[in-house]
């Protein structure tokens, strides 16, 4: 139960470690961790500002921090920060541990509400006065004192007081702008349910997964290695000093290609040219090379050894409510993108053993991988995954939900052919490709010549439930599967025509929104709840008059009963020249409008729902004993179990995956797994 009384924190820290690398976990464990200030203030009251390094200066000092501590840990208050997880970490680190239960994030909570950012980044969205806003010289401030001189020294409030009393001041005004955010979010607090998840969250991301940090040593020894060889080739073949630097060459290729030479050397350029039969062998093989050093992928080892090369653990790896639909997003290393592996179970087991040796050996590793496996910038990409190993006699109980968007979108929109697929055979592609043509689903079998319609099914199921045509069908590759660009439209046509209920939902949803926006009243759509809303509680009236157009919403209510937001939404003209919905969003540049449709309201929703498919999933695992969850990848979960007890492990957690779920009756979800040392894909 929440306390009365709510405690506002913030902390400024000092490590030699760069958190950016190497990630909060291992930036607190550094021997030098040190808390600095404490900005704190119960309910409305005062702020206070704490400097750790004089609160035995005076009795008024440590009457101060003595009072901030009976609140912290004497449980009579709700602690409430800003990206609260930092503060709970720290805090526990410098010997004041409090369970996070009892902590809000109001960074959770804007980011529930629609807005993005630090702290900063969200006062200036929801329109908080500058005063009540960071100093602009925090981050000069953060730089100076929170992190080592170019020296290596801390640079302390003796060395430079004047700076030092503007880094308290910076602090304090932390604390003021976390208080009236979180007033200006009140009205739309953060569900219950969201805060157990926003807890767990906190937990696993400090427990972390065990990092095999031989296989990243030797992975990093390994590719040292090769990259000054390449480099040595490339060097002989051009008679460059940095045949690296992107400016030597596309000099040399200019006089190697002359008129042909491109003007960027983008992938695509880069891949176009090794391809032309006009380009000279020299110049094939400098592209070759770069191709080569250009694999991105080879650097997660070195995200990996900074996350874990202090305590063997990669922590920290989930951002929580990532995404406007509620996913979560990676973090460090990026579990959401690392590369896919297509080596075997047993090719992977021995790529794995040859790459150790490298520990000791890394040319003698390399030339095995390259003549094992080809191209060793691959094969280290595929390894990638592998570095995160259960613990011990652990085993990692891996499951991920099957088609879990097309049974959503299909389960929201009555589409009830595709739902009695999923209740039944399963078969998605088969029956979309049967359903299309008219053709029986017995005959689309292997063998048969009915079979080839099974591609058209599957990429139109995978590209076309949200609104697609035939530029989404081309991005999910259909003409890399062999369709030709002439056809496409067709499919696009049979696959609406065959899935008509799930077309008229994009309909309806934006119907709905435009009029959701402009007359204030509530829509109903397939169980869905749209409504504007507006901060005008009671209490509130004097914000609201002043921030009427900041202070509104378009929401989305889910079958959960948790809402997507769409921030200060509007109607105008598109692009298409009809009149839809805008809202504003963080992007590319920066805090504007966007526009949204019915395809996009749908791809939101449908996401959301497998997001908190998800998320009952993640509440339900350790209360029923399957394991501890270290990890989870867009609809999947990597939980950690003993190795004598795993397939049975494995076997609960596939049950619990189909187990109904109370807020979606008749929704069918089915999970596939498997139990690996590793992690991996299946």
């Amino acid at each position: 139960m929440q306390s009365k009384h709510f405690l506002s924190v913030d902390i400024e820290t000092y490590s030699s470690v760069d958190i950016a690398k190497a990630g909060l976990h291992a930036y607190a464990c550094s021997p030098d961790f040190r808390v600095l200030t404490i900005a704190a203030a119960v309910d409305n009251g005062p702020v206070r500002v704490i400097d750790l390094e004089r609160i035995d200066e005076s009795p008024a000092r440590r009457a101060i921090y003595d009072d901030f501590c009976a609140w912290l840990t004497g449980g009579q208050a709700t602690l409430h920060a800003f990206n609260a997880a930092f503060e709970w970490y720290c805090l526990g680190k410098a010997r004041l541990p409090t369970p996070i239960e009892r902590w809000r994030c109001t960074m959770a909570h804007g980011l529930y509400l629609g807005y993005s950012g630090g702290l900063d980044a969200m006062g200036k969205a929801v329109g908080l006065p500058e005063d009540k806003r960071k100093l602009s010289a925090g981050k000069a401030l953060i730089r100076r004192f929170c992190k080592p001189d170019k020296d290596g020294r801390r640079v302390t409030r003796a060395r430079e007081p004047e700076k030092w009393a503007l880094f308290e001041e910076y602090n304090r005004m932390d604390v003021e702008a976390e208080r009236e955010l979180e007033r200006h979010f009140a009205p739309w607090p953060l569900p219950e349910r969201e805060q157990r998840l926003w807890e767990q969250d906190a937990r696993m991301n400090a427990a972390g997964v065990k990092v095999d940090l031989e296989l990243v040593e030797a992975a990093r020894a390994v590719w040292e290695d090769e990259k000054a060889e390449l480099l040595s080739e490339a060097a002989l073949i051009s008679g460059l000093d940095n045949p690296n630097s992107l400016a030597q060459l596309k000099l040399w290729l200019a006089g190697e290609l002359g008129e042909g030479a491109p003007e960027t050397l983008r992938k695509d350029d880069v891949t176009a040219l090794i391809g032309s039969e006009q380009t000279p062998a020299c110049a094939r093989r400098m592209l070759e090379i770069r191709q080569r050093l250009g694999k991105t992928s080879v650097s997660k080892y070195d995200a990996l050894y900074e996350r874990a090369r202090d305590n063997g653990r990669a922590r920290g790896l989930l951002q929580f409510y990532g995404a406007h639909t509620g996913r979560w997003a990676g973090r460090g290393i990026q579990v959401h993108n690392l590369p896919k592996a297509t080596l075997h179970d047993e090719e992977l087991d021995y790529a794995r053993k040859l790459l150790k040796s490298g520990v000791k050996a890394p040319r003698a590793a390399r030339q095995a991988l390259n003549l094992c496996f080809g191209s060793l910038p691959d094969t280290l990409s595929q390894l990638v995954r592998t570095a995160l190993i259960a613990d011990g006699d652990g085993a990692f109980v891996v499951a991920d939900y099957s088609a879990i968007e097309a049974r959503v979108v299909a389960w929201l929109a009555g589409e009830e052919w595709v739902n009695e697929v999923f209740a039944t055979h399963g078969r998605i592609y088969e029956a979309t490709a049967s359903q299309m043509f008219g053709v029986p689903l017995e005959r689309i079998r292997k063998g048969n010549p009915e079979y080839a319609l099974r591609a058209k099914g599957k990429v139109a199921t995978l590209a076309l439930g949200y609104g697609g045509g035939t530029s989404a069908l081309i991005a999910m590759g259909a003409l890399r599967m062999g369709l030709a660009e002439e056809e496409l439209p067709d499919i696009v046509s049979r696959w609406r025509n065959a899935n008509s209920r799930i077309c008229a939902l994009w309909h309806s949803l934006e119907r709905a929104a435009v009029e959701t926006v402009r007359t204030g009243a509530p829509r109903q759509v397939r169980g869905l709840t749209l409504r504007w809303e507006a901060a005008i509680d009671e209490g509130y009236e004097a914000l609201a008059a002043q921030r009427a157009e900041r202070a509104s919403y378009l929401t989305i209510e889910l079958p959960t009963g948790r809402k997507l937001f769409y921030p200060r939404p509007k109607l105008e003209e598109n692009k298409f020249g009809k009149e839809a919905v805008f809202f504003q969003a963080q992007g590319a540049g920066g805090w504007r409008y966007q526009s949204t449709w019915g395809g996009t309201l749908t791809e939101n929703v449908v996401q959301a729902i497998a997001r908190d498919c998800l998320a009952e999933l993640l509440l339900s695992i350790e209360g029923e004993g399957v394991g501890a969850t270290r990890f989870h990848v867009h609809d999947e979960v990597i939980v950690e179990a003993p190795a004598r007890d795993a397939q049975r492990r494995l076997e609960t957690l596939l049950a619990l995956m189909e187990r109904p779920i109370p807020w979606a009756p008749g929704l069918k979800l089915k999970g596939a797994g498997f139990v690996s040392p590793y992690y991996k894909k299946d």
